[in-house]
């Protein structure tokens, strides 16, 4: 694969996207599953999925390239990213209501424009489930851009981030503005997954968001060594992943997800080992 790499210039877009994949979606994917807002991945892919296909809908019906589908999948996710931080607000008392309502309204809207662009074609497949061939030039770009700035805004707000995490009440006291902070690293979350779908696809990109940091939480002795190890675990499943996905001729999301959990065995594996090996 190395040498059609350095031939071809998709080849070079995808595997270097899936590098950038492989730092970003673990990274956060570290904060949400502290927060226990594991799910909220599931529903902003979805909600993505149907900003894809409003995308796919213009560029069939109208011929314009105003809102391609990656730009719509991200347009799309950052609202529904707004959406769940306001119906939060709504039902205070049961916050966890706001997931379940916006992925219920990206199915409906992810059926309906489907079924306007007259229902699957190989390009939305690709957005499904990932492909090493989809990655352009332009898609390249943009997700550096989302990668470069959702790593400078975890770097400004690190410390905000952790004390939120942990105790959301203990940063509202400590004159941490809690909302704005949330509301950021909800948005900073819906980049995440619509920049991802190229590679790991929609129905699997919360997976490459939480398995690399549940096998990290098995070994690391801290929350910094958590995230340390998330993204070292999310790098090889998505290298492994893209090779397998590669020389096997089917969709990488599926390999890296399948990766990604042959650590978490071999992380539970090793934890209990170690324990076993102490106590005998």
């Amino acid at each position: 694969m190395l040498a059609d790499i350095i031939e071809y210039e998709f080849l070079r877009n995808t595997f270097l996207t899936g590098l950038l994949i492989g730092i970003i979606a673990p990274l956060l994917g570290t904060f949400i599953v502290v927060r226990r807002l594991s799910l909220i991945a599931d529903a902003l892919s979805h909600v993505t999925l149907a900003g894809i296909a409003f995308g796919l809908l213009l560029e069939k019906k109208f011929a314009t390239t105003i809102i391609t589908p990656l730009y719509g999948g991200m347009i799309f996710s950052v609202l529904g990213s707004i959406l769940i931080e306001k119906l939060r607000g709504v039902y205070k008392a049961y916050q966890e209501l706001a997931i379940p309502i916006i992925l219920s309204g990206g199915v409906g809207l992810s059926v309906i424009f489907i079924s306007l662009a007259d229902g699957f074609n190989t390009e939305l497949f690709n957005y499904l489930f990932g492909s090493v061939s989809a990655v352009s030039q332009k898609d390249f770009l943009s997700i550096l851009g989302v990668s470069l700035f959702v790593i400078l805004i975890i770097v400004l707000f690190y410390k905000e981030l952790v004390t939120l995490s942990f105790d959301e009440e203990h940063a509202s006291v400590s004159g941490i503005h809690a909302k704005r902070i949330h509301l950021l690293f909800i948005v900073l979350t819906a980049l995440v997954i619509a920049a991802s779908i190229r590679i790991v696809g929609v129905l699997l990109v919360s997976a490459l968001m939480t398995l690399p940091v549940a096998a990290s939480m098995r070994l690391a002795r801290g929350f910094k060594q958590t995230i340390i190890l998330s993204v070292v675990f999310g790098e090889l499943a998505v290298i492994l992943g893209l090779l397998s996905g590669y020389y096997f001729s089917i969709p990488p999301g599926g390999t890296i997800v399948l990766v990604s959990i042959i650590i978490l065995l071999i992380s539970i594996g090793i934890k209990k080992f170690f324990k076993k090996k102490v106590v005998d």
